[in-house]
This record gives C-alpha cells, structure tokens and sequence, in this order.
C-alpha cells in the first residue's frame, strides 16, 4: 500500500468540501480533496435553478455558475484534486484509507481532516417499489441536469418539499410530464417560490395522500395513490390510479455519517436536521480533535449554509495548524458565523438553528 502525507484531507467535493479546501488552502494549508465520483463539485452541478435570498449568498445566481466560479478558486490555489477516489476509512484518528480508480489503494496521513460526504435520499417502500422507473428524486435530478437522459415521460413526484418541487419543475423544463406531487402531510412543505411555479404549470397536488402500490409489466405502469386520515393511516375506499412511468420520491435526506462515526465521531440524534449526526462545535470540530465536518453530514440544510460550514470548517482546519494568525482567524470566524446564523434565521431556519445550538452544546458533554 502506498502511504502519503498532506496536511488537510477533505473528503467529498460537493459544496462544503468543495469550500471547505478553498478556505483552508486560502488559509495557507497544504490540501487534499478526494471524491469518489467523477466529477467535482457535487450537488451544485444539479441545481440549475438561481439561489435566493440576500445578496451575500449568491441570491440570483445559479448554482451551477457557484459551481463554475469554486471550481476556478480551487485551481488557483492548487488545491490537489483526487477523483474516483473511495475514501474507505480513518485509522489511528489521522489515516484516511482510500482507494483511486478502484484498484489502486493508498494510505494518506493527514494533520486534519474535514469530512463533507453530504447526505443519502431517503426511501419509501410500497408493492412495487422495486420496480425499474422508481427512483430517487435525486437521481432524476442527476440525469437530467448532469447527464441530460430524460428518466420518463409521465412523471409521479412523492414528496412536496423544496427538493420535490424544484426537481418537478426542472422534468417540466426537460420535457417531461408531471402527472402529480403527491404529499403524505396535511400541508405542502417546499417554499412557496418553488411550489408556485409548478402550481402554475398545471401540474395537481394531492396532500394528505401516499403511494399504495406501483403496478406494471416489468416497469411502472401506473401508481395506485390512497387518502391519509389524521392518523396517517390508509383510508379504505379512497384509492385511485395515475398513469406513469416514473415514480420519484423526495422524502428528505440522511446524513452519510459512516465515515465519521467508523473514525470514532460520538453521535447526537437531531431529527429537524435528518438523524444522528457527529457532534461538532461552532468550529466544526467534532469529538476528535483532528477531525471537522461540514455540511449535509452534519445536519441535512440549505447548499448555501453548507458552504459557510465548509469555509468555517476549513478556516478552524487551516488554524489549527497555525498556518494563519489568531486575530486573522478570529476576523474570518466572526464573519463566517454571521453568515450562517443570518441563514439560520426566519420561520424556516430557526428550527434547524435550534438543532445546531443543541449539537453544540453536547460538544464538551463526557467528551
């Protein structure tokens, strides 16, 4: 087995690891960003449509122009970039064991290390469910934006999330037919920006309604959809079918904590932000001091404060090995936290800014 050093790994390169080395390199750190994928740059080479919000988080731009303009920070700070490279465990608390191009096994020891491995699509199971045309939402959202394959023609979406109604639109934009969005609570759960749009597009909304069973001959045919009563329970009588090839389902995010808790992360279970997380402090340190997180495996969140937690993981990374001065990191820290706490606040984000207070202060509990 090969065996090198550097002094940052991060590991994933979707929009907090992919900060997370700009900010550390900035920071005057050696870096190192592996992926197992292909292609660098994760989620925001999918997200075709403009962020919003203020001015300081890329509010009107695209996230594939995000993308653009990180993917050219990084290569003017000669960020080293390993691609198809697996990332298969942390050893002795600094090791990263890893695999490039699937056969090729390389030991690197790292000062520190950030995990952003992102998140998981969580799955929903009914008859049927295995057959080829249900799928992910992400994984439409991948084909058609990163691949340009249409998944299918007749479009079922279950789930009524941002996730849900951004991919549903971006299958109308693609030329697909969305049938309906289907919505096993009481109330739509995206924002309105987003499920405005496609109401407009004539696409139906069934709230309080699930997938029974998908039905087909060797694929899906049709979705056999059913009423919830206040209980969640099935309401006899109520079903009805839809004609579709493709059921979609958007039903939230779990964090990919593998790594981090195969490394010895202690974990601390968060709900609002998607499961059991590691636990981190305001600096993303977890309870291991050489390592930090960033992102969607420390609490399933917004792309935009997924990258400020990399920058904040990067910068306290970079930091800890003194490779910039206190009251510098101290300038940068502030201004960083700002940014998150601001898109943490309103209606939407004080829930998950409670749940990350929470997380924080487990941090020095039987540490």
């Amino acid at each position: 087995m090969k065996r090198l050093k550097r002094d940052i790994v991060v590991i994933g390169s979707g929009p907090a690891g992919l900060c997370a080395a700009i900010e550390a390199a900035r920071s005057g750190a050696a870096v190192l960003l592996v992926d197992e994928n292909a292609k660098i740059g994760g989620q925001l080479f999918k997200q075709i449509h403009k962020f919003f919000g203020s001015a300081d988080h890329r509010a009107g731009v695209r996230g594939i122009d995000i993308g653009e303009q990180l993917l050219r920070q990084a290569e003017e700070l000669a960020v080293e970039v390993w691609l198809n490279c697996e990332a298969c465990g942390i050893f002795d608390e600094k090791t990263v064991w890893m695999v490039r191009d699937k056969e090729h096994s390389v030991a690197v020891e790292a000062q520190r290390i950030i995990i952003a491995t992102g998140a998981v699509e969580n799955s929903i199971n009914f008859p049927g469910w295995t057959l080829p045309g249900v799928m992910g939402a992400g994984a439409a959202q991948t084909m058609i934006n990163i691949h340009r394959v249409l998944p299918g023609h007749r479009v079922l979406m279950v789930g009524s999330g941002n996730v849900g109604v951004i991919v549903s639109y971006q299958l109308l934009q693609a030329g697909a037919t969305v049938a309906a969005i289907v919505e096993a609570a009481p109330n739509l759960g995206g924002y309105g920006v987003h499920t405005a749009k496609v109401r407009r597009a004539g696409v139906p909304f069934y709230t309080s309604h699930t997938v029974k069973e998908a039905r087909g001959n060797g694929h899906v045919e049709r979705a056999v959809l059913v009423k919830l009563d206040s209980q969640w329970n099935q309401v006899p009588g109520s079903e009805f079918e839809v004609e579709v090839d493709t059921i979609c389902i958007a039903t939230g995010l779990t964090p990919a904590v593998e790594l981090a808790f195969g490394s010895g992360c202690r974990p601390f279970n968060s709900p609002p932000l998607g499961g059991l997380v590691p636990v981190h402090d305001r600096m993303m340190k977890s309870s291991i001091d050489s390592i930090y997180i960033a992102g969607d495996v420390s609490g399933v969140e917004e792309a935009s404060t997924a990258m400020e937690e990399g920058r904040i993981a990067g910068l306290s990374a970079a930091h800890s090995l003194g490779t910039i001065t206190d009251q510098m990191f101290a300038e940068r820290l502030e201004q960083l936290q700002h940014n998150v706490d601001a898109l943490r606040s309103g209606m939407f984000g004080q829930k998950r800014r409670e749940a990350k207070d929470a997380i924080v202060r487990s941090y020095g509990v039987e540490r």
